[in-house]
């Protein structure tokens, strides 16, 4: 036990509780956490998969239906614009300059009203709203994708600028607030959905790009973690091994010195100790432990 004391000084049960918490860290937290990111990325990437090959549905069916997940999935829609349904989002981008997302109600022929994202207007001087053309009157029918809404940010409430009523992310439920209608949000798998218009359809502006279908670093990353937690604790092992290594090396040094006759040094010791004593003492002082205090 006296060999493997110098483990219960501060400095090594310091080490010791800093690197069980990292390697906690690493396998509850911080792999877990990428690796979930590479498996949300995977599923994302096939549903959109998935809905390039598949032929559109009408929206009535989702709307009807118990299936909640549904984004990215391609619909068609049959009915009319809301007039004066305009709501623009803050804070969008378009080929890397400040953009606003534009939406607007679109009343279905059945009666229920969902939210359309008609797509991308470049920002004026960088922060001002162009003119936003009013969407088609009449019927039209529309072809488009399924969103999750985005939630509403806590910090940053709806407003009115340049006579437009504008906010901070899509949302279901804030843009029937803000609208006052009765939007109906698609199942979804999260806070409900609207749908995101593709190209060449009627009302269109530039229409938000697919993201690109790769699974992106997260899985390297959450292997990297899953390394970092197994290569900590052997780490340690490995200090300790060393240290033990040093301390036996030191010990057979110390024991050969014993058995050499006294040298001047050693009779400095203490002038009152006996020889094999101030051996002692001196070959104490050089086995101090190197992480500091007296060697145990």
């Amino acid at each position: 036990m006296r060999r493997i004391g110098f483990l219960l000084r501060p400095s090594w049960l310091i080490l010791a509780a800093v690197v069980a918490g990292f390697a906690y860290m690493c396998f509850t937290v911080l792999a877990p956490w990428q690796l979930g990111k590479n498996s949300a990325t995977e599923h994302r990437n096939q549903r959109i998969a998935d809905s390039v090959r598949a032929a559109p549905v009408d929206v009535t069916a989702l709307l009807d239906g118990t299936d909640t997940d549904s984004e990215w999935q391609r619909v068609t829609a049959s009915g009319g614009y809301v007039p004066d349904s305009t709501l623009l989002v803050r804070l969008r981008h378009l080929d890397g300059a400040p953009a606003f997302a534009v939406l607007a109600a679109f009343r279905l022929d059945d009666g229920r009203t969902v939210l359309v994202d008609r797509g991308m207007v470049a920002a004026v001087d960088g922060s001002r709203p162009p003119a936003i053309a009013d969407p088609p009157a009449g019927t039209q029918r529309l072809e488009a994708r399924v969103r999750n809404s985005e939630g509403i940010p806590a910090d940053r409430p709806p407003m009115t600028e340049d006579g437009l009523r504008q906010v901070y992310s899509i949302d279901t439920a804030q843009a029937a607030q803000v609208l006052d209608l009765p939007i109906t949000a698609i199942p979804t798998d999260g806070r409900g959905g609207y749908l995101q218009l593709s190209e060449d359809q009627p009302g269109v502006f530039t229409p938000v790009p697919l993201p690109q279908l790769d699974a992106g670093p997260y899985l390297s990353y959450g292997l990297q973690w899953l390394a970092f937690g197994i290569m900590a604790p052997l780490g340690l092992g490995y200090f300790v091994y060393a240290e033990l290594r040093a301390r036996r090396r030191e010990n057979a040094a110390a024991d050969s010195r014993d058995t050499a006759p006294v040298t001047p040094t050693e009779k400095d010791a203490d002038p009152a100790t006996p020889p094999p004593a101030r051996k002692a003492q001196t070959t104490e002082a050089r086995l101090a432990d190197r992480y500091g205090g007296t060697r145990r």
